[in-house]
């Protein structure tokens, strides 16, 4: 009888350890680093040189506000596309917009509207 009794008892324990093992759940979070959560780019020297002599000629477009990293752009400002053969030298720049202000090229989040870099 006592042996009926501990097995009884164990096979009870597993059946109240099994559900538990079968409700556990594994949440993996993964973070990124975006350039329009960080406000900003990072383009070497000689790269901005070639963006500055492809885009600059570009009509430039005239705002109120003054210009800087991290500014929304208005709506009124039209963005143009980052042309492919930048975008095959210049990699970073893929999938952002532009404006020229002030003899400068402004690289734009197209989803924020966010200035991400100015390249002067």
């Amino acid at each position: 009888m006592k042996s009926l009794l501990v097995a009884a008892a164990a096979t009870i324990g597993l059946l109240a350890v099994a559900p538990a093992n079968a409700q556990t759940s594994v949440t993996t979070t993964t973070t990124t680093t975006s350039p329009s959560t960080t406000g900003s780019i990072t383009i070497a020297p000689e790269k901005r040189t070639i963006i500055r002599e492809r885009l600059s000629t570009s009509s430039p477009v005239t705002v109120k506000e003054e210009v800087s990293v991290g500014w929304t752009v208005p709506e009124s400002v039209e963005l143009q596309t980052v042309p492919d053969t930048i975008v095959a030298d210049i990699p970073t720049v893929k999938g952002y917009r532009y404006f020229v202000h002030d003899d400068n090229v402004v690289l734009v989040d197209p989803q924020t509207r966010k200035v991400v870099t100015i390249v002067e």
